[in-house]
C-alpha cells in the first residue's frame, strides 16, 4: 500500500531478515565508569558473545569515542556484522552517533539498536553489582533480540518549500528572519502589531554595554527591510495552518494599515484626532490618539489607525486631505512554507489588583513603567511621580517570579508562577543605578529574596550598586513586604514593611514616596496559535522544546522551531542568540530543497486491512491517516492510508487496529513480541564467569 506525500522506498515488516544470514555485533560500554564501577561489563560482554547469530562481542572505555566508533567500523567493514547493538548511556545523547558510524562503514542506520543501560541500569542498582551485571546482561539480550529483526528501513524524503514564516516582529523574530534569509531562503515575517521592534523598543539602553537599544533596533530593522528575500506583513495574524514539515499551508489575516507614504503631515492627522486613549507604549503613563506612532522613527513609518478606538469621524482627513483611508477591510494572505519560526515574545507581569497595592496605592508602579518615566524624564535631573519630587524609592524584587504555592495567589489557570525571571535582578540594579546618577539624593532601598546577575557583566550592575549607596535588605519568599499608605500627617505617604534576613530577621519600616514592582515574564496569550501548530507550553506555560540541551530550539512538531523569549525568560543577547540558533535549524531543514524524517511511522498492512475505520477513530493527528478507496481484484473496497509526514509513530492506531494490519515501522509487535520472551527468558551463558 503506497502512503501518501512519500518519495522514499519504505521496506516491509522483515523482508532483509528473511533474505541474509544475521552477523551481529555487540558492544559494551564501561562509560567512563559509570557503567562499569557497577556492572561487570567484561562478564556481559562474555556472556552476549555466546548467544546465536552474535559474531563480535567487546566492551569500549567510550564508544561513543573515535576509538569505540571505530571498532564498529572495523567489525562491519572486515567481519561482516549487519547488525549492531550498543549498550550505553541514553540515546538522546548518542544514538545519532552511532547511527553515523555504522553509516560511515557501508551499513545501514537502521539496522543499529540502543539500549541505555546507564539511565536503566547501573545508575539505578548502584548497590548491587550482581543483581546490575545481570540486568545488563538481559537488557542487551532484549536488544539482540530485536536487532535478528531489525530491517534496511530508508528515511522518509519530502519536498520542502524553500521559505519560512517567522512569527513575531521583535529582536527574536527579526533576527532569525535576517539570519534565514541571508542563506538564499524566503521569508515572510508576520507581526500582530502595525509596527516593528517589540519590547526591545520600549527601552532606552541594553545591559551590560549601555548600547542605545532603539539604535540597535533600527539598524537590525533596516537590515530586513531591506532585504530582497523578507517580506514583512505587519498588522497580521496566523489565523490557520495545515501541512507538515516542508509545506505548511498559512493563511494570515491582515487588518488595513488606514494610512499610506502619501500622507504628508503625520504630526497634523494625530493632532486632528479627537479620540485619546492610553498609551500601552508608555503602559498607560501618557495618553495617544486613535491615528499613532508608538515613537518617532518607529517602522513602519507611516501612521496606524486604531481601529478598535477609532470612531471613523474623518477629522484626520479633513486635516490632511490624503493619505488616509477610512474604509479599508481585512484581506486574508495565503502562504505556503516549509518551516515555522514562532518568536512571539513575552509580557510583563501584570501585578493583580492590590498587589503590594498595585491600583490601589497611587505611588505603586511596575519596574517597566519605572524605565518609561525615567524615559519620559530624561531631560529633567529629578525623579517625580505625580508632581511630586521622589526621595526615597523602595524596588520589591520577585513580583510575579519564584512565587510560593499558599503563599502567592495562583494565576488563572491555578498556578503559580514558580520560576524565576532571570532578567528582572540586573534591570532592576541597572535602574536604582541611573536613579542614583541622576538624582543623588533619592534614596533607594532594594528588597530581594536572592540577586542573580548570571550573565556577563551583570554582577558589576550589583557592584555599583553597593558603591551608589543602594540600601539592600533581605526577605523570605514565605514572609513577603507589606506596603501601606502612611498615616495622615506623615512626611511619606506609603510604609514599605519587610522582615530583613541581612540583620537576623528585624522588622523594618521603610517610608517611600515610590514603590518599584520588579515585574517578570509571563508567557504571550497565544493559545489559538498553539492550538494550530500543535506545539507544547512547559510546566511554566512558556512554549516547550524537545530537549533544553540536545534540541533547545526546536518543537515537538517537525518544521516548527522557537526563537527568543516565547521560550522562556531571556535578555536581548539570548534572544538573538536562540533567534540564530533557530535560523540555522531552518537552514538544515530547507536548505537542500527536501527533507528527511525518521522512517519510525504507522505502515499498512493492506492483506490484513478491512476498512474498518477504527486507526482513524484513534489517531489524534491531523490527516495522519484516513481512509481511502482502492481496488484491490477488480473490486473497491476501503483500505487505511497513511500520510507519513504527518505520523508521529505514536503507535495509538496499532492498538486499535482490530486485524493487526497496522505496525510502526522499526517497531512493529513481533519486535517487542521476541524482546520481552528475550528478557524473560534464561540466558544458557548467565552463570558463565570468567
Amino acid at each position: 500500500m503506497p502512503e501518501k506525500h512519500d518519495t522514499g522506498k519504505r521496506n516491509g515488516s522483515r523482508p532483509d531478515s528473511e533474505k541474509e544470514e544475521i552477523k551481529i555485533g555487540v558492544y559494551t560500554c564501561y562509560c567512563g565508569g559509570n557503567i562499569s564501577d557497577v556492572v561487570d561489563c567484561e562478564r556481559v560482554a562474555k556472556t552476549l558473545g555466546k548467544l546465536p547469530d552474535v559474531i563480535a562481542s567487546r566492551t569500549s572505555e567510550a564508544m561513543c569515542s573515535d576509538a569505540g566508533q571505530a571498532m564498529v567500523e572495523q567489525d562491519i567493514r572486515e567481519n561482516g556484522v549487519n547488525r549492531v547493538v550498543i549498550g550505553s548511556c541514553t540515546p538522546f545523547l548518542h544514538e545519532q552517533t552511532f547511527r553515523n558510524a555504522v553509516s560511515r562503514a557501508g551499513l545501514n542506520p537502521y539496522c543499529y539498536y540502543h539500549v541505555g543501560i546507564r539511565e536503566q541500569d547501573s545508575w539505578v542498582h548502584h548497590d548491587d553489582h550482581e543483581g546490575a551485571t545481570e540486568k545488563a546482561i538481559r537488557l542487551m539480550n532484549a536488544g539482540i533480540a530485536k536487532a535478528r529483526l531489525l530491517d534496511q528501513l530508508n528515511p522518509i524524503r519530502l519536498e520542502a518549500e524553500r521559505h519560512a514564516l517567522v512569527i513575531g516582529g521583535g529582536v527574536g523574530g527579526l533576527q532569525a528572519a535576517l539570519e534565514i534569509a541571508r542563506i538564499g531562503i524566503k521569508v515572510s515575517l508576520v507581526e500582530k502589531s502595525p509596527f516593528l521592534g517589540g519590547r526591545m523598543a520600549q527601552l532606552e539602553t541594553i545591559f551590560p554595554t549601555g548600547e542605545l537599544a532603539r539604535d540597535a533596533l533600527h539598524r537590525l530593522i533596516q537590515k530586513v527591510i531591506h532585504h530582497p528575500e523578507i517580506t514583512i506583513y505587519t498588522g497580521a495574524e496566523v489565523s490557520a495552518v495545515k501541512g507538515y514539515v516542508g509545506d505548511f499551508q498559512v493563511q494570515v489575516r491582515r487588518l488595513p494599515r488606514g494610512t499610506d507614504e502619501s500622507l504628508s503631515d503625520a504630526e497634523a492627522a494625530m493632532a486632528a484626532c479627537p479620540v485619546e486613549v492610553p498609551d500601552e507604549f508608555n503602559y498607560g503613563l501618557t495618553r495617544r490618539k486613535a491615528i499613532y506612532q508608538p515613537y518617532q522613527g518607529s517602522y513602519p513609518e507611516t501612521p496606524a489607525i486604531d481601529w478598535e478606538n477609532c470612531t471613523q469621524c474623518g477629522k484626520c482627513l479633513e486635516a490632511v486631505g490624503r493619505g488616509i483611508h477610512l474604509d479599508g477591510k481585512p484581506e486574508t494572505i495565503q502562504l505556503k512554507a516549509g518551516a515555522i519560526v514562532v518568536a512571539t515574545g513575552f509580557d510583563p507581569y501584570q501585578p493583580r489588583q492590590g498587589e503590594y497595592g498595585y491600583r490601589q496605592v497611587p505611588q505603586v508602579i511596575t519596574l517597566p513603567e519605572l524605565i518609561r518615566l525615567l524615559a519620559l524624564g530624561k531631560d529633567r535631573q529629578h525623579l517625580e511621580w505625580h508632581g511630586h519630587p521622589v526621595r526615597n524609592v523602595a524596588m520589591i524584587h520577585c513580583v510575579g517570579s519564584r512565587q510560593v504555592e499558599g503563599i502567592n495567589e495562583p494565576q488563572p489557570d491555578g498556578q503559580v508562577n514558580n520560576y524565576c525571571s532571570r532578567v528582572c535582578c540586573t534591570a532592576t540594579l541597572r535602574v536604582a543605578n541611573e536613579i542614583r546618577e541622576r538624582d543623588p539624593d533619592v534614596q533607594i532601598f532594594d528588597l530581594y529574596q536572592d540577586i542573580r546577575t548570571y550573565g556577563r557583566g551583570h554582577e558589576d550592575y550589583y557592584v555599583q550598586a553597593s558603591k551608589n549607596d543602594v540600601r539592600f535588605l533581605r526577605y523570605h519568599g514565605d514572609e513577603l513586604p507589606q506596603v501601606a499608605v502612611a498615616e495622615p500627617g506623615d512626611p511619606y505617604p506609603v510604609v514599605v514593611k519587610v522582615k530583613d534576613y541581612l540583620t537576623w530577621g528585624e522588622e523594618l519600616e521603610i517610608p517611600v514616596d515610590l514603590v518599584v514592582l520588579s515585574v517578570g515574564f509571563m508567557p504571550r496569550q497565544i493559545d489559538d496559535l498553539i492550538h494550530m501548530l500543535k506545539i507544547s507550553p512547559g510546566p511554566d506555560r512558556f512554549l516547550l522544546e524537545v530537549h533544553p540541551k540536545l534540541r533547545p530550539v526546536e518543537t515537538a512538531v517537525s518544521g516548527i522551531v522557537l526563537a527568543g523569549s516565547a521560550q522562556g525568560p531571556m535578555n536581548i543577547q539570548e534572544s538573538v542568540a536562540a533567534a540564530s540558533a533557530a535560523a540555522s535549524k531552518v537552514a538544515i531543514l530547507l536548505g537542500k530543497g527536501n527533507v528527511e524524517l525518521e522512517p519510525f511511522v504507522a505502515h499498512v498492512n493492506p492483506d490484513r486491512c478491512t476498512g474498518s475505520g477504527e486507526c482513524v477513530k484513534a489517531c489524534a493527528y491531523e490527516d495522519a491517516i484516513s481512509l481511502e478507496s482502492v481496488m484491490v481484484n477488480g473490486e473497491q473496497v476501503q483500505h487505511a492510508v497513511v500520510s507519513p509526514a504527518n505520523c508521529t509513530g505514536c503507535g495509538v492506531c496499532v492498538s486499535a487496529c482490530p486485524n493487526r494490519a497496522i505496525d510502526v515501522q522499526g517497531y512493529e509487535l513481533d519486535k517487542y513480541e521476541a524482546m520481552v520472551d528475550a528478557i524473560t527468558a534464561e540466558v544458557p551463558a548467565l552463570e558463565v564467569v570468567p
